[in-house]
């Protein structure tokens, strides 16, 4: 008699800036949970023999690519920030291969679930293609202060990030699952330990 094959559901984790998502994202990783990370991938998609970044070197010059070969996402910015052309067009370029680079590798779990990690999960769209979401959240104040304590920006540039980023309350209505971060590192590895428990008995997101 044959069994159906395994398939993990997909676990969206998202959250605003100095939210801790990043620590909650750690935190699965150490329980043993398959992971990818947006940002990652999308690194991983102009790395040195690419297609991706011969296509933008191609279009922007070598100026582009620092002397080890590696894409200068500085000097990228910089050609594109004041272009909405070009910057549309290297979206349309990179965005189609960061997904599919993103759900070949959860394809990839053997664990129960997997963990998609985005700070614009919801913007993009890309809630659609999980089976659950999970909201790190925390006041606005405390998100300030991570920031700042993290990076080398002022408060208004801290400010001006959480302006563009999706308002809190949106994101929370997509959410199945919320974890409200103002407290310490262990009572948010226990909040995370609990669910991770809860999610172990779910099947594709569902109780």
């Amino acid at each position: 008699m044959s069994t159906a094959p395994f398939t993990p559901w997909i676990l969206g984790l998202t959250g605003g800036i100095g939210s801790g998502k990043s620590a909650a994202a750690e935190r699965f990783v150490a329980l043993g949970v398959h992971l990818v990370d947006a940002d990652q991938a999308a690194r991983w998609v102009v790395e040195p023999g690419r297609p991706a970044l011969a296509r933008i070197v191609e279009r922007f010059g070598p100026g582009v690519l620092q002397a080890d070969g590696q894409l200068d996402r500085t000097a990228l910015r910089q050609l594109i920030f004041a272009d909405p052309a070009q910057r549309q067009w290297l979206e349309q370029l990179l965005h189609p291969l960061i997904g599919q680079e993103i759900f070949s590798y959860l394809a990839k779990a053997e664990s129960p679930y997997a963990v998609y990690v985005s700070p614009l999960l919801i913007e993009s769209g890309q809630f659609n293609k999980v089976q659950r979401i999970l909201v790190v959240d925390a006041p606005t104040e405390l998100q300030v202060q991570r920031t700042l304590q993290r990076d080398n920006t002022s408060p208004e540039q801290v400010q001006a990030i959480l302006k563009a980023q999706l308002a809190r309350e949106e994101r929370l209505r997509h959410a199945h699952d919320v974890v409200v971060n103002d407290r310490d590192l262990q009572t948010l590895h226990d909040e995370i330990d609990r669910l991770h428990h809860f999610y172990l008995t779910l099947r594709g997101g569902q109780p």
